[in-house]
């Protein structure tokens, strides 16, 4: 896409130029990752985070009956470290390994040469949409995916609606303007009603997309989605977007290309479209209370031993910024997307 002055893009599409546009976009030409890029996931702080992101898994498939054909996704591998831990715990369970089929779902096409670096296994496909999957039960794992998806915003004004957009002064100058709009559309497209006090909304189109698409899958052939992500659970949304640049939150509408754009999801958002579903149904909690609860404290415990005390204490300190309340434990939520008939809890 080429910017031209007084161009206007709807926020939504200006993110997604920002980020992934084939010769500007951050994701496409940067490593967001790691030392050298705007911020670290779960995965590059502790080896324990796979770890139990694999148990847990080998857990789920053994409650969906051990099924001997069963596809594993993992929705924006990011830097491949975290797919990678997990295949060296899922080797300590042949029997799993030998049915499962793992995928990344990957649109950088610099991710996935980082991801194809690291990881060497056959059985891993890399795939740009679904219709690849075998009919088989799906596990989908986001962990950190929903939140690099371009959003819209609303805001409300007296009795009126506006979109935000962009309006492109001049090559990469840009500015904040809104659109009126007819918010009954949006509220029909969306399939369910705002809370009548609500002023400000705002959601990612593509990630409900995503989120429909993927539980018609769950309906189908069975199985479940494993969200991780920052975000709140609450009626009304709010005001979430943000940008990163050199790992300091910097101004949206500049470093474009050159910065991370994000938000908070609303959980609370997902349940209203889990909603209509009949036949699904949700566990929710913190990352706090799922890491511990599927063990992540004796796992670290067991890899401590015989250690010298610097690396014990850098273990408990990677252990802390998993599942301290302060940190990531409160303000990363776990949700999951199974069939109503499902009972599992593992985690929860």
């Amino acid at each position: 896409m080429t910017l031209k002055k007084n161009h206007r893009l709807s926020l939504d599409k200006f993110i997604n130029y920002a980020l992934y546009d084939k010769n500007n976009g951050y994701y496409m030409k940067k490593i967001p990752f790691g030392n050298l890029g705007d911020f670290t996931t779960s995965p590059n702080i502790s080896r324990l985070f796979s770890e139990m992101i694999a148990i847990w898994t080998v857990s789920y498939w053994k409650n969906l009956g051990s099924p001997k054909k069963f596809n594993l996704i993992d929705l924006g591998g990011g830097n491949g470290e975290m797919i990678k831990i997990m295949i060296e715990s899922f080797k300590k369970f042949p029997f799993f390994f030998n049915c499962c089929k793992i995928y990344i779902h990957e649109i950088s096409s610099k991710l996935i040469k980082i991801q194809k670096s690291k990881i060497k296994e056959k059985n891993i496909k890399w795939i740009k949409n679904f219709n690849k999957l075998k009919n088989s039960p799906c596990l989908f794992i986001a962990n950190e995916f929903f939140d690099a998806m371009p959003i819209k915003q609303f805001v409300k004004k007296k009795n009126d609606w506006f979109e935000k957009y962009v309006l492109f002064t001049k090559k990469n100058k840009a500015s904040f303007i809104n659109k009126k709009i007819n918010i009954e559309s949006l509220k029909k497209k969306l399939n369910f009603d705002l809370p009548n006090q609500q002023k400000f909304f705002e959601y990612s189109p593509l990630a409900i997309k995503y989120l429909e698409n993927i539980i018609k899958i769950i309906e189908k052939d069975d199985g479940g989605l494993l969200i991780l992500d920052y975000g709140y659970d609450n009626e009304n949304t709010k005001n979430t977007l943000k940008a990163i640049h050199k790992k300091k939150h910097s101004d949206v509408l500049k470093n474009i290309g050159n910065s991370d754009i994000t938000y908070n999801i609303n959980f609370n958002l997902f349940r209203k479209v889990t909603k209509n579903f009949k036949l699904i149904d949700i566990n929710y909690t913190n990352q706090k209370k799922f890491l511990t609860k599927i063990g992540i404290k004796q796992r670290a415990e067991i890899i401590s031993k015989n250690k010298t005390f610097k690396e014990k204490a850098n273990i408990y300190y990677r252990l802390k910024r998993l599942i301290d309340k302060r940190e990531m434990g409160n303000l990363f939520k776990v949700m999951l997307i199974k069939k109503l008939n499902n009972n599992f809890q593992i985690g929860f």
